[in-house]
């Protein structure tokens, strides 16, 4: 049983959600400016920056299942989880700090921001593993895990638009706003107090709920005995599935995140739309992060209705599908002059509608995947008696760093296989390389997304499956109490 039963409160939807923040300022930073930064601010190659990238992320997931399985075994009168949700947070802050605030504004050597990446990341795990490993634990109920997860995911993104919109009219504000440096100081400092904050106000808003002594004392830890068990976790069948399925989906969102600043300002050239009837400070760029939260507050009203009629593994083939279609077309128009000129009004408010809705379906499809995971828990508890749900979303965390860490890497190969020179004026740019970017980015994306619909539309735990286990479970409990 979950430590709630029933319909959760909202003031308990709202508090766990809010924890998700920090990771929505992390992917924000990670996805959309980093790399753009180091290589067209700082002057790091942009290939070699994706590499390091891809090195950090490949590192800290590696960690990820030995903090996922010490968040399991911890055992205080605080629970499993909360000791790492007060641990963490304050060193993270100061790592993002660095990372926006290199030592004399220059970049740093290859392995000093190796360095720097892997420590965020670490840390950020330690925050988040624990926290949406809590999911499970409040609740057992198919739909209200989705609920939970609505939460997480409003939030998480709304922490990243936050920042998004704060970059690109305080940070880093105006015509060439990103290609200069004064600003990201600032953004990695509000974003670090950002983080720290949503962290503990939500560790500390749960507190009464989840700070109880675990059941069972576990054993000492052995080394040998957690990868034992973690490989045992890692093999569950339908955790494979879902491995399949989410490498593909996250790798294309990485990407996809990762090159928005390269399409956003060399092929729509946002920066460069303004809007007669709106305050100086709003353009094409600064309203871009508007829109995606458009789209995420689309998302949480469609989310629920389409588990409740498709069920998850539908509802995540169906999305991706969508998000296929709806997010690559204004590209196929474009290169086929059938769109309108750029930069204008009518190419900007077009673009804006298609992103609305694939990004609204791509978002599904994450919380679609995210949610099937819950489920995980349950039958592997079945099949082996234990609980592992630490170990499992470390492994989700797992297969989302490679993901995007592969992603951000790809993209950095897209800009240096189009030969996108560094602080290029984005109206001079040759066609040539725009239709390098677009053409590159759009047969990565179909792929991947095809192979995401394929997989994750084949998980083989239903909800049907899901509550008569819950039921057989609760039922068995009864039984050896009475």
């Amino acid at each position: 049983m979950g430590l709630v039963q029933g319909k959760l409160p909202m003031r308990l939807k709202l508090i766990h959600g809010f924890g998700a923040v920090a990771f929505g300022v992390k992917d924000g930073g990670f996805l959309f400016f980093l790399l753009f930064y180091y290589s067209q601010v700082l002057g790091m190659d942009a290939g070699l920056v994706g590499l390091i990238l891809l090195a950090a992320l490949l590192i800290d997931a590696l960690v990820d299942p030995i903090i996922g399985y010490l968040s399991d075994r911890t055992y205080t009168r605080w629970g499993r989880r909360l000791p790492w949700l007060y641990a963490a947070p304050i060193p993270l802050a100061l790592m993002w700090v660095l990372l926006w605030s290199p030592p004399g504004d220059v970049a740093p050597s290859p392995l000093g921001l190796l360095g720097i990446m892997v420590g965020v990341r670490l840390l950020l795990s330690a925050c988040e593993v624990p926290s949406v490993s809590l999911v499970p634990e409040l609740t057992s109920d198919y739909q209200e895990r989705t609920t939970l997860f609505r939460y997480r995911y409003l939030s998480g993104w709304l922490g990243g638009v936050l920042m998004m919109v704060l970059a690109y009219t305080v940070f880093m504000p105006g015509e060439n706003g990103l290609l200069t440096q004064d600003g990201y100081p600032a953004y990695g400092i509000f974003g670090a107090g950002l983080m720290a904050f949503a962290v503990l106000f939500s560790a500390i808003g749960q507190h009464k709920i989840v700070a109880n002594l675990p059941e069972t004392k576990p054993t000492p830890f052995n080394l040998r005995d957690a990868f034992s068990e973690i490989f045992e976790a890692f093999s569950e069948k339908a955790f494979l599935i879902f491995a399949a399925g989410g490498l593909a989906a996250y790798i294309s969102q990485g990407m996809t995140f990762s090159i928005s600043n390269f399409l956003n300002i060399y092929v729509w050239q946002l920066d460069r739309v303004s809007f007669d009837w709106a305050p100086s400070w709003l353009n094409g760029l600064t309203a871009y992060p508007l829109v995606l939260g458009v789209s995420v507050f689309g998302m949480f009203m469609i989310v629920g209705p389409m588990h409740h009629a498709l069920g998850k593994p539908k509802s995540a083939a169906v999305s991706s599908i969508i998000a296929i279609v709806l997010g690559l077309a204004p590209y196929g128009l474009f290169l086929a002059g059938l769109w309108p000129p750029v930069p204008s009004l009518a190419s900007t408010a077009l673009f804006f509608g298609f992103t609305v809705f694939a990004n609204m379906f791509g978002v599904v499809l994450m919380i679609s995947a995210t949610s099937m995971l819950a489920e995980i828990v349950e039958a592997f508890e079945e099949r082996t008696g234990r609980r592992a749900e630490g170990s499992f979303y470390s492994g989700n965390w797992l297969v989302q760093k490679c993901a995007t860490g592969f992603g951000a890497a790809l993209t950095g190969q897209i800009i240096a296989f189009s030969q996108l020179e560094q602080g290029a004026d984005p109206a001079l740019v040759d066609q040539g390389v725009i239709g390098a970017i677009i053409i590159t980015f759009a047969i990565a994306a179909t792929l991947l997304g095809l192979i995401a619909a394929w997989w994750l539309g084949r998980f083989p735990i239903t909800r049907e499956e899901h509550e008569a286990r819950i039921a057989a479970r609760d039922a068995l409990r009864v039984a050896h109490k009475a």
